[in-house]
């Protein structure tokens, strides 16, 4: 099993200066962030990276602080303009609301964290008390990453509002008898994840038009935070398995943990430590460290190419030359003669051939190794909108 593994400091672009550190409400580790990052590989397997220092690293009590501030000053004002308040949760509500994180209320698991099924009250001023199905995932607390994650969730998620963008409603941290434990509760998604309808055989293929949605949905959510705000943010981490689908299918990113705040203005990139899921990572990336608003622009691709064939990122099941999703669709995407060849046959022919055609030609440009030639959010958000709204043949 081949994996990535790079050793680069964080930092604007060549800049030297240390990154300031926005912390939303205000939770501090002892120690830099230079001090606290562990190295990160990137896993073959679509795990996201993890902590090289995890088994000897654990979190205590003693190791993270809180301060009860909800206005600290920031250079990031975007997040004060987009500020909203979030609910403290003690353990014991979280346990209560996943009945003690009972399996049968397991939803998921991520790489850094098991998400359960809970169960909350919460006071409406019109209609006083109502329950509220919410989403709690819960921390891995054995190493640092954990940690950095829950914090990068909350300094994000809980200055964002977008349609688009799943809803933080609160967090936890808190001393127990087994450690500190660090959760998150979310809005509830009944209809899971992109990655659950796309690749599970036992349930209803989802219609051209509906994968359509779920493609401009996403890309919406993706233009608001690469250009809505008054810094950019670059997510890191697109995949359908972070593409979350409410009742209506309407979909939702989640999971801000590898986010990432964009370069500042006079610089072209952020170096960072190499993190995400492999298939899915642009290749500029991978090589270098530097991340850039385009590398979000190559994961879209990527899902593009998901929506059209049915077929994952990266597939250890299939032959060789077919394994990397990119690299096997590349002939076909580049040929409008060939598109049909590599259409989702669970699909039976139920889609506009034109339709098709753009959107392999969007995502072959989306996913040029070249970063340069790929478009701008804005730019696929226009382009998604028209194909959606070409006739149905």
């Amino acid at each position: 099993m081949k994996c990535f593994r790079f050793r680069v400091s964080e930092s604007k672009g060549t800049s030297s200066k240390r990154r300031k550190c926005l912390l939303w409400p205000s939770i501090c580790i002892k120690g830099t962030p230079s001090q606290v990052e562990p190295k990160s590989e990137t896993s073959r397997k679509g795990s996201r990276t993890q902590s090289a220092s995890a088994a000897s690293s654990t979190l205590t009590s003693q190791s993270i602080s809180f301060a009860a501030s909800t206005n600290n000053s920031s250079s990031f004002e975007g997040y004060s303009q987009k500020h909203y308040k979030l609910r403290f949760f003690s353990f014991s509500e979280l346990q209560i609301a996943t009945s003690n994180f009972n399996q049968e209320n397991f939803l998921g698991e991520g790489g850094f964290g098991r998400v359960y099924k809970g169960l909350i009250t919460q006071r409406d001023v019109n209609k006083g008390d109502i329950t509220l199905d919410v989403a709690v995932k819960r921390l891995n607390t054995k190493g640092l990453q954990g940690y950095k994650e829950w914090l990068s969730e909350i300094k994000y998620l809980g200055r964002v509002d977008h349609p688009n963008l799943v809803k933080l409603l609160g967090y936890c941290a808190e001393d127990s008898d087994t450690g500190v434990q660090l959760l998150i509760v979310y809005e509830f998604m009944p209809n899971k994840t992109l990655e659950t309808h796309l690749f599970r055989k036992d349930l209803p293929v989802l219609s051209w038009q509906t994968r359509l949605n779920i493609a401009l949905g996403a890309a919406k959510g993706l233009v608001y935070l690469h250009e809505a705000l008054d810094f950019k943010i670059i997510y890191r981490d697109l995949k359908p398995s972070n593409i979350l689908l409410d009742k209506d299918f309407m979909p939702k990113l989640s999971d801000f943990g590898l986010a990432r705040e964009g370069p500042d203005p006079g610089h072209t990139h952020v170096s960072t430590v190499v993190a995400g899921t492999m298939g899915y990572a642009a290749p500029e990336y991978l090589q270098t460290g530097h991340l850039t608003l385009k590398c979000d622009i190559w994961s879209f691709g990527v899902v593009l190419l998901e929506l059209l064939t049915g077929r994952k990122a990266l597939d250890d099941n299939l032959p060789k030359n077919e394994q990397y999703l990119t690299d096997w669709s590349k002939p076909y995407i580049n040929d409008n003669r060939k598109v049909k060849k590599i259409m989702d046959p669970r699909l039976e022919g139920q889609y506009s051939l034109e339709a098709a055609q753009r959107i392999a030609s969007l995502a072959c440009q989306c996913v040029s190794v070249n970063a340069k030639l790929r478009p701008k959010m804005r730019e696929v958000i226009e382009a998604v909108k028209e194909i959606s709204e070409l006739p149905h043949s």
